[in-house]
């Protein structure tokens, strides 16, 4: 099957061509799995077309926390891989961060169990950030800093091209209200984005999937999920409140999430306020001077 853009998923007959993966063998055969497995991939394949995430790609370095997001994240680019719509080679990575009580036979367990290359790394980053973040200020920031930094040097270690992680809709719009109600200014989180260094694309394919599908996908799949007992156990976070608004915007006027995800594509310039964006400057009536 070639690359073909999005379209080749619509192709896509789940009955009767086997569970695909190995990691699908005990998934649902259900006609609503299968509706939501096609969604996902179809999301996926649409943004990879969209921001040219596979242009000159040959190895990807895939962030796996053991959470849902990045679980699914796995499992539909292998899907993809395996449908031979993904010519990249794909290595697990997950950063043990030394949290207490991490369960950590579970990853290196699953990954073993469905064949998928992978990397276990050891930093603790977590008496770091317990040491340097005053009590009662939130820990994500700093975490996911020293985070991201050990994944370049991960990434670049096993000659990767790419990091690759499970940012979702979701993620991109309560990223863009934190910076408009608290940072003063218009900025998500990019889908396709280079390094400061230049070598490496940080990557998230899951931008148009909703986190609620993929909810309901890990939870069909079954996968292992390992909680986060860092910043996951804080109250007050503003990414919380930023979910929380979202939510109640969506529940009241359905479809407001999808609709904010479309205006982020559809920026004009000359109607914001930005003079470095937009010449206002050189606007005159009557083509005067």
């Amino acid at each position: 099957m070639g690359l073909n853009g999005p379209a080749a998923v619509d192709a896509i007959d789940f009955e009767g061509e086997g569970q695909g993966p190995s990691l699908f063998s005990g998934a649902p055969q259900s006609v609503g799995f299968n509706k939501l497995r096609k969604r996902l991939l179809r999301q996926v394949r649409q943004a990879l077309q969209d921001f040219q995430m596979l242009k000159g790609q040959k190895r990807w370095l895939i962030g796996l926390s053991g959470g849902k997001d990045s679980y699914s994240l796995l499992a539909i680019l292998m899907d993809l891989k395996w449908r031979g719509l993904l010519p990249v080679e794909l290595i697990a990575c997950n950063l043990d961060q030394g949290q207490p009580n991490f369960p950590k036979h579970v990853l290196p367990d699953y990954l073993g169990s469905i064949g998928v290359p992978h990397r276990i790394e050891y930093r603790d980053t977590y008496s770091v950030v317990t040491e340097k973040v005053p009590e009662g200020a939130t820990y994500c920031s700093l975490c996911s800093r020293l985070r991201r930094g050990n994944l370049y040097r991960i990434a670049r270690e096993e000659g990767c091209d790419a990091l690759v992680l499970g940012h979702h809709r979701e993620d991109i719009l309560e990223t863009f209200f934190m910076n408009f109600f608290h940072g003063g200014r218009l900025a998500g989180m990019p889908a396709k984005l280079l390094n400061d260094e230049g070598d490496l694309l940080v990557l998230r394919p899951l931008a148009y999937c909703a986190e609620d599908d993929l909810a309901r996908f890990a939870q069909a799949m079954e996968f292992p999920i390992i909680p986060c007992d860092l910043c996951g156990s804080q109250d007050g976070l503003q990414r919380n409140a930023m979910k929380a608004m979202l939510a109640d915007i969506e529940a009241r006027m359905p479809g407001r999430k999808d609709a904010m995800l479309r205006a982020l594509a559809h920026v004009n310039p000359s109607h914001l306020l930005d003079t470095k964006l937009f010449d206002f400057a050189g606007l005159n009536a009557g083509g005067s001077d």
